[in-house]
């Protein structure tokens, strides 16, 4: 049975009626993922604050290092006092030190998800 040709189907193409996205928004994370200017600053805030995070944790640590040896030069004959400096006296700060780093850096991470994640 052949068909008649004015049964025969038409598909009609035209533009899309509605966009997927909305002309003036902007998402930072496709900023960040099509690696643009912008993304790259945003990437780049992050590394600096962390940076600057890492910084202060490692002056501190010279700070509170640095000078031991000219404290344990100035003592020579302390090798007792010079043991519990270094187990004891150091252990704390070290610990309070590692954990204001750790937050720190949590909390940039945080702040960086934040500003990135769509609302």
């Amino acid at each position: 049975m052949p068909q008649d040709p004015t049964e025969r189907r038409v598909t009609v193409t035209g533009p899309p009626r509605r966009t997927t996205r909305a002309s003036g928004y902007y998402r930072p994370r496709t900023e960040i993922d099509e690696q643009t200017t912008l993304g790259h600053t945003y990437i780049r805030s992050l590394m600096r604050s962390q940076l600057r995070a890492g910084l202060a944790a490692f002056a501190v640590l010279g700070l509170l290092v640095g000078p031991l040896p000219l404290l344990f030069a100035a003592m020579p004959d302390a090798r007792r006092l010079e043991w519990a400096v270094l187990g004891f006296g150091l252990y704390a700060p070290l610990v309070l030190l590692a954990r204001w780093y750790v937050r720190r850096a949590e909390r940039n991470e945080r702040d960086f998800v934040r500003l990135v994640e769509d609302r």
